[in-house]
């Protein structure tokens, strides 16, 4: 078993709740909570990877798991999750849970663009509004929302992708202002590009990407510290480029990648993650 790094679970613990933990980014912060000595609530659609992961988990680290096998788009889904949630001291909620849609947005299938704004918007919103007054209530704990490089301006070809993310971003914004008085650490993480399992589903195809690994050990790094963090090289260096743009300019050279990359796009892909 690794040493544990228990300071985070003084400070926030003594359970974490993560969605998307049965892979990419969610699956490694479960890996790096655990490793904390975190007690655990994996939320995730697929109920044969959480069990997996639990498994793993629980023998290596000596910790506590419960798995939640529901889809966060429907309203019973966040209902279960926040059942198997009511009896454990959920001290850090991490809404790792999402996925993208790219192309012109008047090819959209709308069924599908509900989907993601269930999930991104609706979802992250239903949980952090149950748990955030207890967390004021309790005097200390931390939220993790994943925003994305594309949330800072409107992207052309992941038009309504962009707009979630930065739904998401001025909601982390917002909460850190009104929270950390009351205890409460908000981070929104906003990273570029990741080598996860979602690009397929968004019909993109990548160049260069980040390691989820190094994502989610640079986002929790960073909660209590700051209000936005971009982990990982990459995400470092397309904020810093783009931020030396005017705002219309950020609109065009974002729009123009994201035409390479669906223009590229050919079926049967790399899994991985569009700008989470």
């Amino acid at each position: 078993m690794n040493a544990r790094d228990e300071r985070y679970v003084e400070r926030y613990g003594p359970w974490a709740l993560v969605t998307g933990a049965s892979d990419g980014i969610g699956c490694q912060i479960a890996h790096e909570l655990a490793r904390r000595g975190f007690g655990l609530i994996l939320v995730a659609r697929r109920g044969d990877l959480l069990e997996t992961l639990s498994r793993e988990l629980s023998i290596r680290h000596e910790i506590d798991c419960r798995v939640v096998a529901a889809d966060l788009g429907r309203a019973d889904g966040r209902a279960a999750v926040l059942e198997i949630a009511a009896p454990h001291d959920v001290g850090l909620v991490v809404a790792a849970a999402g996925f993208g849609t790219s192309g012109a947005f008047i090819d959209a299938r709308m069924d599908e663009e509900r989907a993601m704004l269930a999930v991104n918007c609706a979802a992250v919103l239903e949980l952090v509004g149950h748990f955030a007054p207890r967390l004021a209530r309790r005097g200390r704990g931390g939220i993790v929302l994943l925003s994305s490089v594309l949330a800072f301006q409107g992207v052309s070809r992941a038009a309504h992708y962009a707009a979630t993310k930065a739904w998401v971003q001025s909601f982390a914004e917002g909460l850190h202002a009104e929270l950390r008085g009351h205890g409460v650490d908000v981070l929104a993480s906003a990273p570029g590009p990741v080598a996860t399992g979602f690009a397929e589903r968004a019909r993109l195809a990548m160049g260069t990407t980040l390691p989820p690994g190094v994502v989610a050990r640079q986002t929790l790094d960073a909660l209590g510290r700051r209000t936005t963090t971009r982990p990982g090289w990459l995400s470092k260096l397309l904020g810093w480029s783009l931020a030396t743009l005017p705002r219309p300019a950020r609109v065009l050279v974002l729009g123009g990648i994201m035409r390479s990359m669906t223009g590229r796009y050919r079926g049967a892909q790399a899994r991985t993650e569009p700008m989470t």
